[in-house]
């Protein structure tokens, strides 16, 4: 009796193997679900400079050196070649030079009525190749005026005939209301775009600039800034930003 009742316990146990098998071979293989493909990188406006006035006459400046064994050396504003906007009373102005200077800087700040600058004062260096800023904490600016600003390298004192000088205009002017409505509660990165594309050239470069030394890794920032120096013709500056951005 034992040894029939254990033969029918090992008779089903193996018929339930075997029914636990089959049901596993009719179970559809397992789907992988593909992975969400991540959300596309948000792209940056184009940033377009409008001049506030077409045909307006040249101002700039630009300065460089006469080396004839060595690469001339490149000092420029970044202003574009017209008068350049501003609602700021004290902005922040910015300057370039493709070479290493251990020479002195001066700034200088001029109202063409005036008999003597405004503001002579220098500029604490040494100074590496790239792009530089300044921020005019002495003096306010006035509405109206097209004041004269100027960066000047003196490689010799007592040879002031060998400067190199670069220099540009800057009007400070109330903001349009167009303008004014849409910088409130704008996202920080289109405020270049918003000041450029109604001529406010130093606001919008200030704007981009102050986003590069925040976010010195961002690629797209510093070509935007390339993109809106070659388009008042500075082509040297925008070069080195473009280097700076990398491949």
């Amino acid at each position: 009796m034992r040894d029939t009742l254990a033969v029918n316990l090992l008779g089903f146990s193996l018929l339930a193997a075997l029914a636990t098998t089959v049901l596993a071979a009719d179970e559809p293989p397992a789907v992988t679900q593909p992975e969400p493909a991540p959300a596309p990188a948000k792209t940056q406006p184009k940033l377009t400079y409008i001049p506030p006035l077409r045909g307006a006459p040249v101002t700039r400046v630009g300065g460089a050196s006469r080396g004839q064994t060595t690469e001339a050396l490149v000092l420029s504003v970044l202003a574009p070649e017209h008068t350049g906007l501003t609602s700021s009373a004290q902005p922040v102005l910015y300057w370039y030079v493709s070479k290493a200077v251990r020479d002195p800087v001066e700034f200088t700040l001029n109202d063409p009525k005036a008999d003597s600058p405004l503001l002579e004062t220098p500029l604490k260096g040494p100074f590496g190749p790239g792009i530089h800023s300044l921020r005019l904490s002495d003096y306010q600016l006035q509405p109206g005026i097209d004041y004269q600003w100027f960066v000047t390298l003196a490689p010799a004192a007592e040879q002031r005939a060998r400067d190199i000088i670069a220099g540009g205009t800057i009007r400070r002017t109330q903001p349009p209301p167009l303008l004014e409505r849409r910088l409130q509660g704008a996202d920080r990165r289109r405020l270049p775009a918003l000041y450029a594309e109604q001529g406010f050239w130093y606001d919008a470069i200030a704007a981009l600039s102050q986003s590069i030394d925040s976010n010195p890794g961002d690629k797209t920032l510093r070509e935007q800034r390339a993109d809106l120096l070659e388009q008042v013709g500075l082509t040297a500056a925008a070069a080195y930003d473009r280097h700076a951005a990398g491949p």
